[in-house]
């Protein structure tokens, strides 16, 4: 989380210094729900789709640094090979899509991942799992895909980040339903909801839905609810969050909350987080730094990798 947050802070200050081409989108309030998934996930044969807000979760599954800088600065040495940026990255053959929309697609393509799996006879104990926020959950692709996986029985775990917004369209604009969770009965989907300011608590509710997915029980889904502290982008200023909302639970900081918890169950002393802080500022800007110093693309010697080769050569 604090990785998560340094890192974030870093991208918004290149972004604003218009070092950065296209959009930066940061998960600031949301590190504790999405660090969770990353961690209770096993990296060496579990499948993660993250989101637009999920730096921390990608960090908990094992994403280095480099390549979140690497792609946000264009570098031809990132996953993306400087073709694509921020967000839109991945690596499928390490189980790491990269994202295609923040509207629910991930639902289907990691649902097909899984299916592909059982087709081959690896899905034993395999776990496919990744992100949407309340606004994806009005689409027809989150919708299909969830049922899908449903029908399936597959062993899917969708965290929805109920943050109160989709990009500036309050809950009350988006659905009716008082709580997204009662949609996941309808579905025939085991349904779970927390506080996602509370660190301890994600931990607990997400380690017991992947385990669930795990061990044949079936799709779940977590709805965390909390409060986006930051605008949709960094072009957008959040003017329109009400002042009582940020005062509510809602917004509370998680990383003030877990760090709490860290100090208070004697995992580590206030001088311990310090040090991880310090630590934390010392890599992020050393990716900064590497990526910086890398080449970008160059559209006269790439090959584009736009058809496959397969057979074409042999």
């Amino acid at each position: 989380m604090i990785i998560s947050r340094t890192l974030e802070s870093k991208l918004s200050s290149l972004y604003k210094a218009g070092k950065i081409v296209g959009g930066v989108y940061l998960g600031t309030g949301q590190e504790a729900f999405s660090a969770s998934l990353g961690c209770c996930l096993d990296q060496g044969k579990d499948i993660f789709a993250p989101l637009i807000r999920d730096q921390a979760g990608r960090t908990g599954f094992g994403e280095p640094l480099i390549e979140a800088t690497r792609t946000y600065l264009g570098s031809v040495l990132g996953p993306m090979r400087g073709r694509d940026g921020n967000i839109h990255r991945g690596r499928p053959a390490e189980r790491r899509p990269a994202m295609i929309s923040h509207l629910g697609t991930s639902v289907s393509v990691v649902a097909g991942m899984l299916m592909a799996r059982r087709m081959k006879g690896e899905l034993a104990e395999v776990v496919g799992a990744t992100c949407v926020g309340d606004g994806a959950t009005s689409t027809g692709a989150f919708h299909e895909g969830l049922n899908l996986a449903a029908v399936e029985k597959l062993p899917i775990v969708v965290l929805v980040a109920d943050n109160q917004f989709a990009y500036s369209t309050p809950r009350e604009r988006q659905f009716a339903c008082e709580n997204l969770v009662d949609r996941a009965k309808g579905y025939g989907v085991t349904g779970r909801e927390v506080d996602a300011t509370n660190l301890l608590e994600c931990l607990s509710v997400v380690g017991e839905a992947v385990k669930a997915a795990r061990f044949g029980e079936g799709p779940q889904m977590v709805v965390g609810k909390l409060l986006r502290l930051c605008g949709h982008g960094e072009h957008d200023d959040a003017s329109y969050v009400a002042p009582e909302l940020k005062d509510s639970n809602l917004g509370r900081d998680c990383l003030e909350v877990g760090i709490q918890q860290v100090v208070e169950n004697e995992v580590a002393t206030l001088d311990e987080v310090d040090l991880w802080k310090r630590e934390a500022t010392e890599e992020v800007q050393e990716a900064v730094a590497n990526a910086q110093t890398d080449p970008g693309p160059d559209p006269y010697q790439d090959d584009w990798q736009a058809f496959s080769s397969k057979g074409i050569n042999s």
